[in-house]
């Protein structure tokens, strides 16, 4: 399970070695995404929902998931993003910078055990939008579409 998060910037500490994502969407129910990571390429599928949701990844060659991102049929089905890894109180959060259509966008991820797991929630980040279908990363890859970047 993962919760999310918008955050305040101002309020993070020095963040370093980020890793850029490129991702596109083949299909969004169920999600089949196509995910570029730093030197490292996945398919993925997940299943319906927003908090909870069954994934299955599967490691492809980059170049072939290059190949497969070019056939797809609208390009602006794409999120670039740079992620970073901060600890705070025990826990791994992952913390994305959006580009594009969605400069300027921050979100911090974390994924738990159970949703009801107990966890300090870091001082930068702002508000919670858990739950909340416009943060979904396919969401956001249809707004950028619908506005032409």
């Amino acid at each position: 399970m993962e919760r999310k998060f918008l955050v305040d910037t101002a309020l993070l500490p020095p963040l370093k070695d980020g890793t850029r994502i490129r991702q596109a969407y083949l299909c969004l129910e169920p999600t089949v995404r196509l995910r570029i990571k730093g030197d490292r390429a996945y398919i993925t599928v997940k299943s319906k929902g927003l908090v909870e949701r069954r994934e299955i990844r599967v490691e492809i060659p980059v170049a072939e998931c290059k190949a497969m991102m070019e056939l797809c049929p609208d390009s602006t089905i794409i999120i670039e993003k740079e992620r970073f890894e901060v600890q705070y109180k025990g826990h791994l959060w992952v913390v994305d910078f959006f580009y594009g259509a969605h400069e300027g966008l921050v979100l911090a991820e974390i994924e738990l055990d159970k949703l009801d797991e107990d966890v300090e929630i870091p001082p930068w980040a702002s508000r919670e939008v858990t739950g909340d279908p416009s943060y979904l990363n396919s969401n956001l890859a249809l707004l950028g579409a619908a506005q032409g970047e």
